[in-house]
C-alpha cells in the first residue's frame, strides 16, 4: 500500500493524514469492484494510482479550489477525476454524472467506502442535469465542442476561485483540430511539465472560460 501511494506522496507533499489513507484504500477498492463490474481496463489496474488517480490530480495543478466551489465531472465512468480530486478538494462539492448505472455504483461504493462526504453521483445524461457550477471536469470524454455544448447550461458566470468559471479537460494527442472545431479559447497545459513519468508525455490539461 505504502509504495502505490508514494507517487501521489512525491507531487503533494502536504497531503493529511486522511488524505493519504483515502487514497491509499483505492487501489484494493477499485481492484474488488471492477472484478465485478468492468470500470477499468485490465492493464491499468495495476498502474491505478498513476495513470488514473495522480493524472486526475493534475487538475490540482492549474487550479486551487476554494471551499464550497461547485464542480461537475461529465462521464465520470469509475469516478475519474472526480474521486481523486473530491479527496484532494474536501472543502469543494463535486457532482459526478455517466449516463452508465453500473458505473455510478461504482463510484457511489467506493465514495461511501472511504466516507467521502462531498460526493454525490448519479445516472444522467450531461444535458439532463439541472444546477449551476463553478467548473465542469471531464476526462477524454468526447470532443471539446460537444463537451461545451452538453454542459454550457451548467457554468454560472463569473469568478469564483482565481480562474474564471469554465470547463477544465483532461485530453490527449495533438488537439489543434479539436479546439479549432469547437470555436473555443483555450488554455493548454502540459501535464508532462509537472508529472515526469513517461504517462503524461502528450496528454494536457484544457482550460476554456466560459
Amino acid at each position: 500500500m505504502k509504495i502505490e501511494i508514494e507517487i501521489i506522496q512525491k507531487y503533494f507533499p502536504k497531503l493529511s493524514e486522511s488524505q493519504l489513507k483515502k487514497f491509499s484504500e483505492l487501489q484494493e477498492l477499485y481492484k474488488h469492484w471492477n472484478e465485478k463490474i468492468n470500470v477499468i481496463s485490465r492493464k491499468d489496474i495495476d498502474h491505478l494510482m498513476e495513470r488514473h488517480v495522480l493524472h486526475s490530480l493534475a487538475i490540482a495543478n492549474i487550479i486551487d479550489f476554494k471551499k464550497d466551489s461547485n464542480i461537475i465531472d461529465v462521464g465520470t465512468g469509475g469516478g475519474f477525476p472526480g474521486i481523486p480530486l473530491a479527496i484532494f478538494y474536501p472543502g469543494t462539492n463535486f457532482l459526478l454524472v455517466d449516463s452508465i448505472g453500473k458505473k455510478i455504483k461504482v463510484v457511489n461504493e467506493i465514495a461511501s467506502a472511504i466516507n467521502l462526504n462531498n460526493v454525490e453521483a448519479i445516472q444522467s445524461r450531461a444535458e439532463d442535469v439541472k444546477g449551476e457550477f463553478d467548473f465542469v471536469v471531464s476526462r477524454a470524454v468526447a470532443p471539446i465542442k460537444d463537451i461545451c455544448k452538453w454542459t454550457n447550461h451548467l457554468i454560472k458566470p463569473g469568478l469564483t476561485n482565481l480562474m474564471h468559471n469554465g470547463w477544465l479537460l483532461l485530453k490527449g494527442g495533438d488537439l489543434k483540430e479539436e479546439i479549432k472545431e469547437s470555436n473555443r479559447k483555450a488554455v493548454i497545459f502540459e501535464i508532462s511539465s509537472f508529472f515526469k513519468e513517461e504517462f503524461f508525455q502528450e496528454k494536457q490539461v484544457l482550460y476554456i472560460s466560459k
